[in-house]
């Protein structure tokens, strides 16, 4: 029955966890979802920029704070291992449903795109950093990434290993395809107003900071191997002069 209900669990995870994802690509980018970054009852400035800023804050802390080694061995004293990311993933989720629940819109214009074969260009180059981001959880293995391999190799009795570190695809020539397609669907936008510009600087600085954190553990569990593919191998931005194929990658904390 445990193993059932760990198995249950995980799976409801990750289905609130895919929701919230999808409704996140709506809610950034103001398509097909009831209330978006630009939309909803508008106050004051300086009470939205408190707002929305603690928002932030509070995803950001939550998001970092529970993916440190530290944490997960004290939240492992009372919940069972294999549920330990599909937690991470929940809390997660509920942290950006909490966001886009009590956002508010600051809708003074930073710069708006009136050209219509330009505004499509940018929303192409948007859901193609959508896209990215997808596509990066599943060259480290997505079901291992969002906590569906654990539950469900317990449900089977069998043991759980760390994938082995390899490069596939995109991680040969740089070490973070899924912040740079974050990134592009931060700012990629036809309509930039106060509130996206806020939300784009806020994200992208937390990225930022949270890589030093990230790539800290990566060096301390992964040892030369890391260290090696970190010296070689670009964050963002491709170079000529590329890493060696048969380096091994890193599964992201986002």
């Amino acid at each position: 029955m445990k193993r059932t209900a760990i198995l249950i669990y995980g799976f409801l995870s990750y289905a609130i966890f895919f929701g919230t994802f999808l409704y996140a690509l709506g809610f950034i980018g103001n398509v097909g979802v009831p209330k978006s970054i630009d939309t909803g009852v508008e106050g004051g400035w300086l009470a939205a920029l408190a707002i929305n800023g603690g928002l932030l804050a509070i995803f950001a802390l939550q998001h970092s704070g529970m993916a440190r080694p530290a944490f997960k061995r004290w939240l492992t004293r009372f919940i069972p291992e294999p549920a330990e990311r599909s937690t991470y993933v929940l809390v997660s989720s509920i942290a950006f449903i909490v966001l886009f629940w009590a956002w508010r819109p600051m809708s003074a214009s930073v710069f708006h795109v009136d050209n219509e074969t330009l505004r499509a260009a940018i929303t192409a180059i948007y859901f193609a950093g959508a896209g990215l981001v997808l596509y990066s959880t599943f060259l480290i293995d997505h079901f291992d990434l969002f906590g569906l391999r654990q539950v469900v190799l317990q449900f089977q009795g069998k043991p759980y290993r760390e994938k082995t570190f390899v490069t596939p695809s995109l991680y040969k020539h740089i070490r973070h395809p899924l912040y740079v397609g974050w990134f592009i669907v931060f700012w990629a936008t036809p309509d930039m107003t106060l509130g996206h510009l806020l939300m784009a600087i806020g994200t992208t600085g937390y990225i930022l900071v949270a890589i030093i954190f990230e790539e800290r553990d990566l060096s301390n569990a992964l040892g030369p191997d890391y260290r090696a593919y970190r010296a070689r191998t670009p964050m963002f931005l491709p170079r000529r002069n590329r890493g060696v194929a048969g380096a091994k990658p890193a599964r992201s904390a986002a």
